[in-house]
């Protein structure tokens, strides 16, 4: 594991934190790089069913690092923000449930990184924001485009071309954030969260993620086809059987991911 991401489990699920805290993780290139190292070790270890995001200290992430962009020319700008696409990109297609745990600042770079992640669980001091435009610059880890689909146009343009921050409240109020806890109930929350997804079927986690991550692009009918088609291979599973015995005997299912 790479330096600057701290990686633990706790059951079923994994916790990757970003450890940069005297830099309020801000998002470097070496940064980046053990975000997608942990990422892959995640996506080959079939035991983990779940993963939690979140920043040691006063931040999730607090935007790129700023001191290393500004040495950038346009083409290392272009490839640093292939590197952050590609990490993003990475931590979005797992096949598994993650969730972001926003501490504190999500800014620049660190709310993009939270909107790779399936759904957001904020603290009441956490702060997001796209502010990239008062530094002359735009969102480059995918910014321009999760946000829309996580708030809607509207919402985007406002935090994007404004640049200005917003409150962990207003983040739950536009759908940003899902839920929002006191700091000291944050990370309960969370792994609570993840735990409870972790105990789920996993090939229907998959699946049912696949089908929301292709079907939102997609016109409705394409997307009732995925729906269609992912439902009939769930039932090729032992763990569809399991699933509904444990329902029908009253116990708790034993799924074996198979």
């Amino acid at each position: 594991m790479g330096e600057w991401v701290r990686s633990e489990r706790q059951g079923n699920v994994a916790v990757l934190t970003l450890n940069r805290p005297d830099a309020l993780n801000a998002l470097d290139r070496a940064t980046l790089l053990d975000i997608g190292e942990a990422v892959a070790e995640v996506a080959d270890d079939e035991s983990v069913r779940a993963l939690v995001l979140t920043g040691e200290g006063r931040a999730f992430a607090a935007g790129a690092d700023i001191a290393e962009m500004r040495k950038l020319d346009s083409t290392g700008a272009a490839l640093f923000s292939k590197l952050g696409h590609e990490t993003f990109a990475a931590l979005e297609e797992l096949r598994i449930p993650t969730l972001a745990a926003v501490n504190g600042f999500a800014l620049g770079g660190g709310c993009e990184l939270a909107l790779a992640c399936d759904w957001i669980y904020a603290s009441e001091k956490a702060r997001f924001g796209q502010p990239e435009v008062a530094l002359g610059l735009i969102p480059g880890f995918g910014g321009t485009s999760r946000l829309v689909r996580r708030v809607g146009v509207a919402w985007a343009k406002e935090l994007i071309l404004s640049g200005d921050p917003i409150r962990a409240d207003d983040a739950l109020r536009i759908g940003l954030a899902n839920r929002v806890f006191a700091p000291e109930e944050l990370m309960a929350k969370a792994l609570a969260a993840g735990e409870s997804a972790a105990s789920r079927g996993p090939l229907a986690v998959a699946l049912a993620k696949d089908v929301i991550q292709e079907g939102q692009d997609a016109d409705v009918r394409t997307a009732h086809a995925l729906e269609q088609k992912a439902f009939g291979l769930v039932f090729a599973s032992d763990d569809h059987c399991e699933g509904m015995d444990a329902f029908l005997e009253k116990r708790d299912p034993s799924f074996e991911n198979r």
